[in-house]
């Protein structure tokens, strides 16, 4: 046990340390204060003001326990062991502790209207102190202290789930951690008995303090059972941990352009009400509602089809309810803390904007909007838009970049108590994540990031299925260190592409037509402010586009030699003077067994450093993913593949640049890797290849097909 989860006794002992200074607040905020100094880190934002007003213990916990990289995490502890003296070595791993999200990493609202009661504080503190006492006695006294104390702040703000996250840190053999990824975990687990799993199905909302040492209870009376799977909680949150990465049998498919493991802020437009009729009472409640009190917990639902199933029920219509439906499913599953809400009236007004606070939350009580999430509401007030909102209650803005922009722009951020714009701590990103993802080898990534400092321009081309898409992006973020998804923006060429779509242009709008600008502006320009950092704009499929039309005059501006303020040229649509800042890199993709595409202009060519993706069978690292995955059938047709990629580089009319890549063949598990599974990637990827490839010479395709069958028989 000590071996597996080697941060249990630093945790303990400094829960421990921590209780003295439950009377000696102050003292504690200068200790962290002077832990940050000494790691030479900033400390987050704690509070409205600049230096925390007050903290509570589990707030201290989470400053090493939510979405920072493991170095930053290490840095802390270490910080902390120094301060508090204590004995425990620091965690190497974190692995299976849960975390809280960078943008709600207190378990206190801030000081200001709508926020913190005068004694929430004290009573997160009275919390902690009674866990610790149950924790140590089990008695009937300490549990009456635990369960007056943790119902007294069951609904105080700041106070959801993370409760139970909290508990598990300070004592993880006594408390269980309720966080949704082990909430869904203990809901769909055959290890664990039925009546477990039905009692976890039924856990709909916080539990009170009763319920939630009943929940404890039961888990410790399964582990202590000769067949228990699991004998502690240590052990479910760890292997729940290891299933939300993909380790068990809920795989998660690998995300191509590498940024599964960022979490983005959402912008939401929401309507209170018909006619924003609860707008005044949801501002002062510090809330935002979904009614339809009809429908009941929504969390109950397993999916749409059910919802649409009881809006059928109660109102015996044929309509489909389709917006209806898709709000109260985005009101429960998609929005979370951090995002930002925009309150709308009718079609052209908004009232508010604000942030989201908690995960979903149902109360009986409140009639028609029983469904609520907590909203630290910023803005009050009314403005005009020009472009027309949407009808729907609820509508995800997201990836409607410049209209967010404009609501943004009607609000004042000076005069709210907390800037809206919240910088997550992205995950940190190295040259060692890089390799340890992509086949490449540390020599040919160091070519590859000097080539791309040193020219400013590169394209990666090959064939389909060496990886250019899959190494863009984690090239951009290895070298900033970090996935700051702010710096890098990926858009792809198209036939139809121009300069009014990539630059500037005129494009229809309610008043007729409007100056719009294009991604690759907009970039410029977010780069110019920030001549501190790097900034990477992705072009996926490069030579499929009209470069010359594309980049218009900025053609000579792409050159790295004409980078900067000093190379100015007049923008076509505009009187303004624009230049590509030197923190620029362009990084573009090019299929090289694409025939269909035009060479690109020469001139432009000279522009870009050229780099070769080649299939990375040979290389160590798929090797070893080879050897892990310990099948002949696979074995037999990577032999055939490298063979097939033998003859096509010999081939007059083909070449290296038509080989076939090793994306075809990664990602795969040896529990999936049957005849059936490889049959499908010969049979409806790389045969149609072939086809293409050799179209005027059918006995190559006849022999090569067949080659590739035999070889997984």
């Amino acid at each position: 046990m000590a071996t597996q989860f080697g941060w249990i006794d630093f945790y303990t002992e400094f829960a421990t340390k921590l209780l003295p200074f439950k009377e000696k607040r102050g003292e504690l905020i200068q200790k962290i204060c002077r832990i940050y100094d000494s790691i030479g880190m900033k400390l987050p934002k704690l509070e409205s003001t600049e230096m925390p007003i007050d903290i509570d213990p589990f707030t201290v916990f989470g400053l090493f326990n939510k979405g920072i990289s493991d170095e930053n995490r290490i840095r802390i502890a270490e910080g902390i062991k120094d301060e508090f003296s204590i004995d425990a070595p620091v965690p190497a791993k974190f692995d299976g502790i849960p975390v809280l999200n960078n943008l709600k990493a207190t378990f206190y609202w801030f000081k200001g209207e709508g926020g913190r009661g005068p004694n929430d504080i004290d009573r997160i503190w009275d919390v902690f102190t009674a866990a610790l006492s149950l924790a140590e006695s089990d008695s009937k006294e300490t549990r009456t202290g635990f369960i007056e104390s943790y119902d007294r702040i069951l609904h105080q703000k700041g106070i959801r789930w993370n409760l139970s996250m909290g508990l598990f840190w300070i004592r993880p053999f006594r408390f269980i951690n309720l966080d949704s990824r082990n909430r869904w975990y203990f809901q769909n687990n055959e290890f664990l008995s039925d009546g477990i799993v039905e009692r976890m199905k039924r856990v709909k909302g916080v539990p009170s303090a009763k319920e939630y040492l009943d929940i404890c209870d039961s888990f410790i009376v399964e582990f202590q059972k000769p067949e228990s799977h699991f004998k502690s909680f240590l052990e479910l949150s760890s292997e729940a941990w290891k299933e939300s990465l993909g380790d068990g049998t809920q795989k998660e498919k690998p995300n191509s352009l590498g940024d599964s493991d960022v979490e983005r802020t959402q912008y939401w437009l929401y309507a209170p009400g018909e006619g924003a009729g609860m707008w005044e009472e949801f501002y002062k409640q510090g809330i935002m509602g979904y009614g339809d009190s009809e429908l009941g917990d929504l969390s109950t639902y397993n999916n749409k089809n059910e919802i649409s199933e009881k809006f059928r029920e109660v109102y015996g219509t044929d309509s489909s309810f389709k917006n209806l439906i898709h709000a109260a499913w985005q009101f429960i599953h998609d929005i979370k803390p951090g995002d930002v809400v925009f309150v709308k009236k009718g079609r052209y007004e908004i009232l508010g904007r604000g942030i989201v606070e908690s995960d979903y939350q149902y109360d009986e009580s409140r009639g028609e909007y029983p469904n609520i999430r907590q909203v630290r509401w910023l803005n009050k007030g009314s403005w005009k838009t020009e472009e027309m909102l949407a009808m729907k209650t609820l509508t995800d803005l997201t990836d409607y970049t410049n209209f967010v922009s404009k609501i943004n722009s009607f609000f004042d951020v000076e005069d709210v108590d907390e800037p809206v714009y919240v910088v997550p701590e992205y995950p940190a990103y190295t040259k060692e994540d890089f390799l340890s993802e992509v086949y490449f080898s540390s020599d040919s990534y160091d070519t590859m990031v000097d080539v791309l400092k040193n020219k400013k321009n590169i394209i990666l081309q090959g064939a389909p299925g060496v990886g250019k898409t899959f190494v863009a992006k984690r090239l951009a973020y290895s070298i900033m260190g970090v996935k700051d998804v702010e710096r890098v923006m990926m858009v792809q060429f198209h036939q139809s592409y121009s300069y009014e779509d990539f630059i500037m242009g005129f494009r229809p709008s309610s008043a007729g037509f409007e100056l719009k600008k294009g991604p690759f502006y907009s970039f410029c320009k977010k780069a110019a402010d920030d001549s501190d950092n790097d900034y990477y704009f992705i072009i996926d499929e490069i030579n499929r586009g009209n470069l010359s039309k594309i980049f218009g005059e900025l053609f000579m501006l792409v050159e790295n030699d004409k980078r900067g303020s000093r190379n100015k040229l007049q923008l076509l649509y505009s009187d303004e003077l624009f230049y590509i800042p030197e923190n620029v890199y362009i990084i573009g993709m090019m299929n090289t067994a694409d025939r269909s595409l035009a060479m690109m202009d020469y001139a432009l060519r000279r522009r870009f450093a050229f780099i070769d993706l080649k299939p990375a069978f040979s290389s160590e690292q798929f090797k070893s993913y080879r050897h892990s995955l310990n099948n002949h059938r696979f074995d037999s047709l990577l032999q055939c593949v490298e063979s097939l990629n033998e003859r096509i580089a010999s081939d007059d009319s083909l070449g290296e640049g038509f080989c076939i890549g090793h994306s075809y063949f990664c990602n795969l598990r040896p529990d999936e890797l049957n005849e059936k599974k490889l049959s499908n990637i010969v049979e409806f990827e790389l045969i149609p290849m072939l086809k293409e490839y050799w179209f005027d010479e059918p006995v190559k395709v006849k022999e090569w097909s067949d080659n590739l069958r035999s070889a997984i028989k």
